[in-house]
């Protein structure tokens, strides 16, 4: 295999405009136009006269709205119901989902027999549902007399036909009888072994073993002349790879390049086109490196069956086109490509937010979308090294495609099986050009997601599938001109999706991320970092005594509680913004002392400088004081100014943002500061307390005071501390809050904020790959060693098996070693006495029998391997243990309450998780857990400044939660002011009003 590639460079996120000026700009010819809008007409008419309606899905998108009660629980039952083995959960989903729907009246009013059949089997099983859990209703005997069996057997039915108008064929062989039949065999076909991307190994190795039959299986069927006229298949590379991410992107092209190669050769041999399918943006350069080196390997020869697809409403999709049609010239071969709209937008909305990236990769407008779609289709007609496969169930994009392509015939139209079908029908008919099926393969279990996420996209409100089979939806609106949408609206993107640095305005910036996936974005990042290296060994850490400490915070604080509030807020925000100017310094100096990894370093510069910035904005709502109601002839206000000096306790695991946010907080509230930072992290400490100086703090209100324990210890006990805010060890808090009680004196605030023994519960309804990443990462990002980590993982005994092995399986893919190096997933732990604690905890438990697993990691330094014990019970976790270790357990299906209750009795309420689908199980954990933190249905790290402000209950802290709005009022010191405005001899104000 060659090396020999191009690398794809373009842009990740584009601004939206500067496409939308150059579309506008664009002369179009009239002709053109009314052609194009006349065709359209012609297949709309068309779709819309085929009986009973414009055909099965279409159906029944029309008749369950997504908007509706009944359309929302057929969405959550199809995506949730199939993956319930024990009859107690799946009862308790169909009581959750089905309650609430009138689906008889779907039944009677509608022709369509898939509608019908689904309406009157979730109908029938709505009744039994109310009479089960409502047996004082008269229909209470119908239940008696069916039971529930019949409800469960009804509405599994029901999911049965719903999924066979999506899924072409449970396996490949009966995919292919399928295409031969009557009705399919005028269609080619494109066959897609779908499922979740791996999360093992052994996932991998069954994919590529799924694809290879498949491969076999079709070529030997497969009729006509070449890859154009003969089924094809489509690859998922996320299916072969159970690392298919940008971090590990070399390991990925030594593995799986040689592994797409053997696939590629396998249908080059029997002649059937090969598609590898588009991912999310932050995997698409990493797909075309790897899709590069395979189309430029010589022993693929002439072949012209190799191909990808390319989503239109990422902003890269003309620099895609290119790119490939650049490599196909270079090696004199012809590739395909399949044109697409895109299958992830609402993930890359959040995504991009989520990491604080300038702008969203794909198009926010529906008509942006479209527009590009169209300018995609125009590159792919006038390339003649790209054979252009064109997706689409929209009449004027297919319209239009034909028109523009002339005469050209070298080209198709594809469809996904269920939908569309008449107007691929119109299609044929005018044209004469080919119709290919995108054919779905594989156990409706396994698909059910994939099903759930196309019928959402297709049934949205602005979906021409939705809408063409609404009667009453205007011709000229189904087939408006996007461009013409543009330029009367003037708008190139969504009016209510702000980008991602300002989606916390006007209050507040978002703070920058990068983009891991994109190759710039990162080279400039590693920049930024590498002139730091050796420069962070060198960071002298200095320390100071109490005595001089508070001596300096106490001449400070009458200057800086009298410093206006919108002075402190100022300093506040340089500060933020010299956290983001110095983020290379401070990776650097994050990496070399506590270990983190990259992301991890990334992540923790961005919440410091979120926590400045939020603290600045609370301070500006909350700090200038208040006019309060009273009588006539008195001025009440409430006024709020700082305690004194605050002393200022962080830990080690988030040196540099709860150094940081604790400072901020008690600065924003007029407060000087002491802050005294972990023993481990002193240099991390020195650099931020120099960029609070160089945002203008004024000498002596902060001082940092690097030491150990008993440091700490004294600073505590000292009577001229007017509060203390700790985040740490159960223990150290309570030995802190027993020293304030025991110096005597004025009564202080103390906010703590711990760990604990966290939780999460998985009953059999949460999708397993899902439920698989949320726990790696919560249980082993940080190595384990944040208060927030996953220690306790309780699976439902019904899903126990398969998920502990997707579990063991994907831990062991994990990297542990340098978190300096980019594929590094591990990082160490903090110390030798951290290691050797764990080390030794984790030896009884390999004595008593109770490891699961245990990963690999150097033996050089303070690295520990992922490990997971299994435990009897709950309860038989008796203390927070902290590195990269997870418990396991199993609870019963019917003992939910009793499991929130042995969860609750711990004592400890930091975090808490559960997957699952069933709303009243999500209802009575957010109401009777103790948790300060649930996270459902992902991960239970990483709580954001301002949405998901962190702290605890119990052991866990004392509130408030930090990052939230009642975390800066425990810094104040509140005061009234009331003056009797009467007393000169009379209220002048009041006298002077007009009656």
């Amino acid at each position: 295999m060659t090396d020999e590639t191009k690398a794809f460079s373009a842009p990740y996120a584009p601004p939206d405009e500067d496409f939308a000026q150059a579309w506008l700009a664009e002369p179009r010819r009239d002709d053109l136009r009314a052609a194009e809008s006349a065709l359209a007409a012609q297949l709309l008419r068309a779709i819309r006269a085929r009986a009973p309606g414009v055909g099965g899905v279409e159906d029944f998108l029309h008749e369950f709205k997504l908007s509706s009660r009944e359309g929302l629980a057929i969405m959550a039952l199809a995506e949730a119901l199939a993956r319930a083995p024990d009859n107690p959960t799946a009862d308790l989903l169909l009581a959750d989902k089905l309650a609430a729907g009138d689906f008889d009246r779907h039944a009677l009013r509608s022709d369509a027999p898939l509608i019908q059949a689904c309406a009157f089997a979730l109908g029938f099983s709505a009744r039994l549902v109310e009479a089960e859990f409502s047996p004082s209703r008269v229909v209470s005997g119908l239940a008696r007399r069916l039971g529930v069996p019949a409800l469960r057997a009804a509405a599994r039915q029901a999911m049965r036909l719903l999924g066979g108008h999506f899924v072409f064929g449970e396996t490949i062989q009966a995919a292919l009888a399928r295409a031969q039949s009557p009705a399919s065999r005028r269609d080619l076909h494109s066959f897609d072994m779908l499922g979740e991307g791996a999360r093992t190994a052994r996932d991998a190795q069954y994919h590529f073993d799924a694809y290879a039959n498949a491969i076999e299986s079709i070529g030997a069927s497969a009729k006509g002349a070449g890859p154009a006229q003969r089924p094809g298949i489509s690859i998922k590379l996320s299916a072969l790879h159970p690392r298919y991410e940008a971090i590990s992107a070399e390991r990925v092209r030594a593995e799986l390049t040689p592994r797409l190669l053997e696939l590629a050769l396998l249908a080059r041999e029997r002649d059937i086109g090969l598609t590898v399918d588009a991912e999310e943006a932050d995997r698409l350069e990493l797909s075309l490196d790897i899709f590069g080196r395979v189309l430029a390997d010589p022993a693929l020869g002439e072949w012209e069956g190799f191909g990808l697809a390319v989503q239109a409403y990422q902003k890269r999709a003309g620099a895609i086109i290119d790119h490939v049609a650049e490599l196909a010239r270079a090696r004199r071969r012809r590739t395909t490509a399949r044109l697409v709209k895109g299958a992830y937008w609402d993930s890359e909305i959040k995504r991009a937010q989520e990491r604080g990236l300038a702008d969203y990769p794909v198009f926010t407008r529906k008509a942006m979308t479209d527009l590009n779609y169209l300018a995609c289709a125009g590159r792919l007609l006038a390339e003649s090294h790209i054979f252009p496969q064109f997706a689409t169930h929209n009449a004027l994009t297919a319209a239009v495609i034909v028109v523009r392509a002339n005469r050209r015939r070298d080209y198709e139209f594809q469809r996904l099986h269920g939908m569309g079908e008449a107007l691929h029908e119109a299609l044929r008919a005018h044209s004469g050009v080919a119709c290919r099926v995108y054919a779905p393969v594989g156990p409706h279990r396994d698909l059910l997601a994939y099903l759930v996420r196309r019928l959402i996209e297709n049934g949205a409100n602005t979906s021409f599938v939705a809408r063409a089979a609404e009667p009453d939806a205007a011709e000229k609106d189904l087939l408006a001109d996007p461009l013409e949408s543009l330029r009367e609206s003037g708008r190139a993107r969504h009016a209510r999706l702000p980008l991602p640095r300002d989606l916390f305005a006007p209050e507040r910036k978002n703070s920058a991320g990068v983009e891991f996936g994109h190759s710039d974005a990162l080279a400039g990042l590693l920049g930024e970092i590498a002139p730091h290296r050796d420069a962070a060994r060198a960071i002298a850490p200095h320390g100071i005594a109490p005595e001089a400490a508070f001596a300096h915070t106490q001449k400070a604080f009458p200057g800086w509680s009298a410093t206006a509030v919108g002075r402190r807020i100022a300093i506040l925000l340089r500060a933020a913004d010299l956290f983001e100017a110095n983020r290379g310094r401070l990776i650097a100096l994050l990496q070399e002392e506590a270990g983190k990894t990259l992301d991890d370093c990334v992540a923790e510069v961005r919440e410091a400088a979120d926590l400045c910035r939020y603290y600045a904005a609370e301070a500006r709502k909350i700090c200038a004081g208040a006019t309060l109601p009273g009588v006539t002839g008195e001025d009440n206000k409430l006024l709020r100014c700082g305690r004194g000096v605050f002393v200022c306790i962080s830990p080690w695991n988030f040196p540099l943002a709860i150094f940081s946010g604790q400072i901020a907080a008690a600065l924003a509230a007029g407060n000087c500061v002491i802050a005294k930072p972990a023993e481990q992290s002193p240099r991390i400490a020195r650099v931020a307390a120099e960029l609070f100086a160089a945002a203008g703090l004024p000498e002596g209100a902060l001082v940092c005071a690097p030491g150990d324990g008993d440091l700490g210890a004294a600073l505590v006990a000292d009577p001229r501390a007017a509060g203390v805010a700790f985040t740490g060890s159960v223990e150290t808090a309570q030995a802190i809050q027993r020293a304030l009680t025991a110096r005597g004196g004025p009564i202080v605030p103390f906010i703590a904020e711990t760990g604990g023994i966290n939780a999460m519960i998985v009953d059999s309804t949460a999708l397993l790959e899902q439920v698989t990443d949320d726990v790696l990462v919560s249980a082993f990002r940080s190595a384990g060693q944040r208060c927030s980590a996953l220690r306790l993982l309780c699976l439902q005994e019904d899903i126990y098996a398969p998920a502990l092995d997707m579990l063991i399986g994907a831990a062991a893919e994990l990297r542990v070693g340098d978190p300096r190096d980019i594929a590094t997933h591990v990082g160490p732990v903090i110390d030798a006495g951290s290691k050797a604690a764990l080390e030794c905890y984790l030896a009884a438990r390999a004595a008593d029998g109770r490891i699961l697993h245990a990963g690999t990691a150097p033996e050089d330094g303070f690295f520990v391997a992922p490990h997971i014990v299994r435990l009897d019970r709950p309860r038989d976790l008796t203390r927070e243990i902290f590195g990269p270790v997870l418990h396991v357990t199993t609870w019963r299906a019917e003992r939910f309450s009793d499991l929130i209750d042995e969860i609750a009795a711990s004592g400890y309420g930091l975090t808490l998780g559960l997957h699952s689908r069933i709303e009243s199980r999500i209802a009575e954990l957010a109401r009777k857990a103790p948790a300060g933190n649930i996270y459902v249905n992902r991960n239970m790290i990483g709580a954001v400044v301002g949405s998901q402000p962190f702290g605890g209950f119990g052991f866990s802290g004392t509130g408030p939660k930090a990052g939230g709005p009642d975390y800066l009022r425990r810094f104040y010191r509140e005061a009234t002011l009331s003056v009797n405005t009467a007393s000169l001899g009379g209220d002048a104000g009041l006298l002077a009003q007009e009656d």
